[in-house]
């Protein structure tokens, strides 16, 4: 999905948020953590049982009740790979869902990975050809070799940790280089070897009012924002200081999403939260 797409989908949605699927079998609602004892059920063409049943039905019923107040999803691969081979099968009908039913959504991979050489441009492969995301989130600090394959693909985004919303980001992300915050130098580094077309930054909620500062610097590119619902990041506060004339702005809401109820009506709570989520934006 390029560029002028994604902004197409906001303008149409009066929406900047994205959805992260970050399924915790734990958190799920009783009734759907059952279906893990009841057998297999066919998904995608695909059957599925155990965990993996319960987290394709889960991902399934949050996207139906999210989707027309969102613009993309992010599943974070560390929730699909914890289950091994039967997780990563839930994740690719949780792709292919999307896709088929939701085709306008811009799809994330939230795996963070970082290496070089040929292993950068595998990784490239499989985000991008085999499991056909739209965008993959990158660490940079092996440089820019770590992230040249991804900018190869027409069409498709990488989209580098700048200054995330954990607590202890300040360790690396804030130390000085040549007497700028690290990661300023990390983002000015990857705007020269890329264009706001294929590269995205993460930038935290948390750290909204950072948001103007860095926009001073860096005026083109979109962000993706997470920290806002579960880690007290605000979306209205995101989009004053950071959305541009291009929009510019992925609100990324997780927990605050998946597990807003946790009773039979819990795709009512999803979908309640997403639209007040979404409601800030353009």
């Amino acid at each position: 999905m390029n560029r002028e797409q994604l902004y197409g989908n906001i303008l149409r949605k009066h929406s900047m948020l994205c959805v992260g699927l970050d399924v915790d079998f734990d958190k799920m609602p009783e009734h759907v953590k059952a279906l893990a004892s009841k057998g297999e059920v066919a998904a995608m063409g695909q059957l599925f049982k155990g965990k993996a049943r319960s987290i394709v039905e889960f991902n399934k019923a949050v996207i139906d009740a999210t989707a027309e107040h969102c613009v993309a999803y992010k599943p974070n691969l560390a929730f699909y790979e914890c289950y091994g081979i039967d997780g990563m099968r839930a994740l690719d009908a949780t792709v292919s869902y999307i896709r088929s039913n939701y085709p306008d959504i811009f799809l994330i991979a939230d795996a963070k990975r970082g290496d070089i050489g040929n292993t950068a441009r595998m990784y490239a492969k499989a985000f991008f050809e085999t499991m056909d995301f739209d965008a993959v989130t990158l660490a940079p600090y092996m440089g820019v070799d770590s992230v040249s394959p991804f900018l190869e693909y027409k069409d498709k985004w990488a989209i580098v940790l700048a200054l995330t919303s954990n607590s202890s980001a300040y360790q690396f992300q804030n130390a000085t280089k040549d007497g700028k915050p690290l990661y300023r130098a990390v983002m000015e580094e990857m705007m020269s070897v890329s264009t706001p077309d294929n590269m995205m930054f993460v930038v935290g909620a948390t750290k909204a009012d950072k948001l103007s500062e860095i926009r001073e610097f860096c005026p083109d590119n979109f962000f993706l924002v997470p920290g806002v619902g579960a880690q007290g990041g605000s979306a209205e506060e995101v989009i004053r200081y950071g959305a541009n004339d291009f929009g510019g702005i992925l609100i990324n809401s997780s927990r605050g999403i998946l597990y807003a109820d946790s009773s039979e009506k819990f795709t009512a709570a999803a979908a309640r939260i997403a639209e007040e989520t979404a409601k800030f934006g353009i």
